[in-house]
């Protein structure tokens, strides 16, 4: 009988954890999906409540920008998405940390010219003050 309460415990122990799990990387592929929305049609109040105030976002040519750059680029079409498809999407989350690595695959008009983009990308998420913010994010050609 001792041994049956046991198991008992730790498979409501494991359930519990992984509905916790699976509820974090929900929120997470939430926020990455709120940001490439904001991506496509950025809004001000959008990019600020999406990213954190440290954001460092770094582009496949090597152009590293802050949080104000970033969204700066956006509002002003200097950097213009007109569609982002991601796939192969992965999320861990630890503790208050999740990293999602994706494929993107865009169309652009940066500064009035047309273009494709074609990305492996990384993020690094933070949860703070229960709302995931893009802490920093690195993208390579492929």
């Amino acid at each position: 009988m001792h041994k049956k309460n046991i198991l008992l415990a730790l498979a409501l122990i494991g359930s519990l954890l992984t509905t916790n799990v699976l509820a974090q990387d929900k929120a997470v592929a939430q926020a990455v999906e709120n940001l490439r929305k904001q991506m496509i049609d950025p809004t001000q109040d959008g990019l600020s409540a999406l990213a954190s105030d440290q954001l460092s976002y770094g582009h496949s040519n090597g152009l590293i920008e802050d949080k104000k750059a970033f969204m700066a680029a956006l509002i002003s079409g200097e950097s213009d998405f007109k569609t982002i498809d991601l796939t192969d999407q992965t999320i861990t989350v630890v503790d208050n940390t999740a990293m999602v690595r994706h494929k993107l695959s865009a169309e652009t008009n940066n500064s009035g010219k047309p273009g494709q983009a074609k990305l492996s990308v990384l993020m690094i998420w933070v949860k703070q003050k229960n709302d995931w913010k893009l802490l920093a994010r690195q993208a390579v050609k492929i």
